[in-house]
């Protein structure tokens, strides 16, 4: 065993300087604005804007504006000043009174007046700026769709659909090649996990490695596209985005209940191809739609994601930062802006005042509270029960609430007759103990019968409650039709209320204010969500279709056009092909906002179809692979790695949706609890070999198999996973009680499938693990190494066999895809 684990550690020494290199060379920053382009040009919004959002904007800014003097606008800032002087005179810097004020040793006269001034590179880089013209030039993500032509590169022997086009102009002006197709294997191996988050079953795989034809593949991407599971990894990717969870967080990290059905909405959506309009229409707006339905209703758990502190030390303050999560969850998840940095003042960076953010909390001010402490129910639990039930239950409930008032009333006549001392115990919490004891005494013999039918029939109803076949979803079960006025608060604090606001877009957009509907007795929201995941999905919305095509670009190459997906603002990273971007936009608006279209078209590209063998050339050009002339190899996602390990074992679980499975977790985990184990369940063991996207996410307890391989933190929405490498994975895999029982598993499994001798079920092994035959080298190195396990550690062939078992499921080959 010890060569077995010491070679699995030097894989794993290889595996993280790899991996540091990789991380090293994709968090660069990217300045490129367009591909291929290698202007010089200062670019105002990702150079000088920064600069003057930082030292300016404070004085001379949108709402302060000293000496006449407004930055944040090329009119006001070249205009002439108070003293008759410009600040900037565009094409002559050494006209313009700004960079004579920045060079200048005058206290009085320094700008900025506070800290250690500008340095010698930005003073540079606004002199150059000035000298080039000042233009004032909107940022990308800010200015509308454009509607690009297909590039027609000459030359550029690449074949496939418009997207390669795009690429293959950038190459051209970079001097860059493709590295040429991925194998058979390695190209349908890493179609499944992209599609279904799984291994490809060896049929398929054989199959189209005999016959490698581009029918073949395109017949695969229609096959997965139809399948079921395309729904369920799918789904993991907009969980991350909306912050699912199915806990409270803080300390006592209560249950959710029902958000499970959520989970299943979403994946479901997925399946049928909802367009993403609808998506968003229906998790923002879904009780205001038509005939809301079911599945509408289920949409608005979306709201109820979040975290929620059950015991405030402010409740008005946790009442604003639960407003601040849908804003910070909408802006960033769907528009791509960091909209909650306006909280409590103008956004640093981004056009984006105060005013705008309140604004958009107006459109949400009928959403209430999650929930209040005793009664998590009211607000956010729909009655979804057939109709028949519902009204059962309604007439039970009032029933119920009637006989409580008559019991009192009895209770109440035979505490008027005791002594004051029971009578002022009756008023404490002694009262049931009172009541029981004396109650009977004090009361007539007709009214303590009828006490007694009244707690009788009262037990039954209670029954039958519980015994009604009520069905319950995760929602907005409650909302406030009439909410009250939204104001600006200062520095954020509800405490200091200022300027009153309406429901609006944010001014960047250029956008007029929505009219607001009239809001009727019968009217049970205030029916203003509607009007802003309309506008969120219209076809001019600048942002909203970036963002998710960005993210369906992110899926399958491992980083978007935009590396931060999260953050198209001015501080975010530039697209490194914009004109694609946009044009991949038009697509989906083409096609009524339905994502497969936009995942076959890519998949379907020469440049998906690459292999991640990069050229010497095509390093040294393009380390970062901005330009795509590779494809990036990457690490499996905690739930890839899981699910694989439960596919190549013969254990997985094919079943969809459902309330969530609590696999096994160790003492020591649970130990992190403030009550160690509460909430956490005990699933059967076939329900613990279901997917992993339908485990329990209970904030305050992460499955290790998924905390150690980067789980996103559900506090917040997450853009992206990191990909870390660290020793708690090698441990995990290594001495993890899922592995070691899912490497005697597989050891049993080759078995099943026909393997006799142990060279046959090392075979086995290997194909199901690594989608490729086995090769000779692999055969004789194995069978030496189990050799020596049997005769240096007194193991038996199958106990050397499951160690073997693990060796490959902790290899690198097993958890990455190329």
């Amino acid at each position: 065993m010890n060569d077995c684990t010491s070679g699995l550690r030097s894989k794993w020494l290889v595996l993280a300087v790899q991996i540091l290199c990789f991380i090293a060379c994709v968090h660069l920053p990217c300045t490129a604005i367009a591909f291929g382009s290698e202007a010089k040009e200062i670019d105002f919004s990702r150079q000088i804007r920064p600069i003057l959002a930082k030292h300016c904007f404070s004085c001379h800014g949108v709402e302060t504006r000293e000496s006449g003097l407004g930055l944040h606008d090329f009119e006001l800032a070249t205009k002439a000043l108070d003293s008759g002087k410009r600040a900037i005179v565009p094409k002559h810097p050494e006209s313009s009174e700004i960079l004579r004020r920045i060079a200048s040793h005058d206290p009085e006269e320094r700008m900025p007046p506070e800290g250690d001034g500008l340095s010698e590179n930005q003073v540079e880089l606004l002199k150059t700026w000035i000298a080039e013209g000042a233009e004032y030039r909107a940022h990308w993500a800010f200015q509308p769709l454009s509607s690009p032509e297909i590039p027609s590169p000459q030359e550029i022997a690449f074949e496939s659909n418009a997207i390669d086009a795009f690429i293959a102009a950038g190459w051209a002006r970079k001097g860059l090649k493709s590295s040429g197709n991925a194998s058979p294997r390695s190209l349908i191996r890493r179609l499944y996990f992209d599609c279904l988050g799984v291994p490809p079953d060896g049929e398929t795989l054989e199959s189209f490695a005999a016959s490698p034809t581009m029918e073949a593949y395109e017949a695969i991407v229609d096959k997965l596209l139809a399948d079921p599971r395309y729904g369920e990894r799918m789904a993991r990717d907009w969980l991350d985005v909306v912050r699912y969870a199915e806990t409270n967080s803080y300390e006592r990290d209560g249950p959710k209940p029902n958000a499970w059905h959520f989970r299943d909405y979403v994946i479901d959506s997925f399946n049928a191809d909802k367009p993403y309009d609808r998506f968003i229409l229906e998790q923002l707006a879904g009780d205001e739609v038509p005939d809301p339905t079911i599945e509408t209703l289920t949409a608005t758990g979306f709201f109820r994601l979040g975290i929620w502190d059950d015991e405030p030390a402010d409740p008005l303050q946790a009442k604003f930062d639960e407003y601040d999560d849908f804003v910070t969850t909408i802006g960033q998840g769907i528009l791509g802006l960091t909209m909650n940095c306006a909280r409590c003042h103008d956004h640093k960076i981004d056009p984006i005042p105060q005013k705008d953010y309140y604004q958009l909390v107006a459109f949400l001010r009928d959403v209430t509270t999650y929930a209040t402490r005793g009664d998590e129910k009211s607000n956010s639990q729909i009655d979804v029960s057939p109709p028949a039930v519902r009204e059962r239950s309604e007439i039970c409930k009032a029933r119920v609430q009637e006989i409580r008032k008559l019991r009192r009333d009895i209770e109440n006549e035979g505490i008027a007759s005791m002594s004051d001392e029971d009578k002022t115990a009756a008023k404490s919490p002694d009262r049931n103990k009172v009541l029981e004891k004396k109650l009977k005494t004090h009361l007539t013999e007709e009214r303590w019968t009828e006490y007694e039918q009244l707690k009788t029939e009262l037990d039954q109803l209670t029954k039958e409650l519980e015994s009604l076949p009520s069905q319950f979803r995760l929602g907005l079960a409650k909302c406030d039709p009439k909410p009250p006025p939204t104001a600006v608060l200062m520095r954020g604090s509800p405490q200091a209320p200022g300027e009153e606001v309406q429901p609006g877009f944010p001014k960047i957009f250029q956008e007029s204010a929505p009219s607001l509907p009239e809001v009727g007795p019968a009217d049970r929201s205030a029916k203003r969500r509607t009007l802003l995941a309309q506008w969120l999905t219209s076809a001019n919305n600048r942002l909203s279709g970036r963002v998710i095509v960005n993210r369906i670009w992110q899926h399958h190459f491992g980083r978007g056009i935009v590396r931060s997906a999260n953050n198209f603002g001015q501080m975010g990273d530039a697209p490194t092909h914009p004109e694609l971007l946009d044009f991949l936009v038009q697509e989906l608006l083409g096609h009524d906002w339905q994502l497969k279209p936009l995942h076959r078209s890519i998949l379907m590209s020469a440049t998906y179809r690459q292999s991640s063998e990069g050229t010497p050339e095509s390093f040294e050009i393009d380390p970062q692979n901005d330009y795509f002339a590779r494809f990036n190899a990457r690490r499996l996602s905690a739930e890839e790695i899981r699910d694989s390990v439960l596919s190549v074992s013969g254990r997985m679980a094919h079943v969809m949706h459902g309330p969530s499975i609590f696999p096994e977790v160790s003492d020591d985990v649970k130990a992190g609890q403030s009550v160690p184990g509460k909430g956490w369940g005990k699933s059967s063991e076939r329900d613990q070999s279901r997917r992993s996207i339908y485990i329990h996410i209970k904030r305050s307890l992460v499955l290790p198999e998924l905390s150690v391989f980067d789980f996103p933190e559900t506090d917040v929405t997450c853009e992206a996973r990191f990909l870390t490498t660290q020793a708690a994975q090698a441990l995990h895999m290594l001495n993890g009680s899922f592995l070691q029982k899912q490497a005697t598993h597989l050891a049993g499994f080759t078995r099943s499938l026909g393997g006799e001798t142990l060279e046959q079920r090392l075979r086995l092994a290997i194909t199901l693990a690594y989608s490729r035959p086995s090769l000779p080298d692999e055969i004789t190195r194995g069978i030496q190494r189990m050799s020596k396990l049997r005769d240096q550690f007194g193991l038996t062939e199958d106990q050397a066999f499951k160690e073997y078992c693990l060796v490959i499921l902790n290899s690198n080959e097993f958890i990455y895809v190329d």
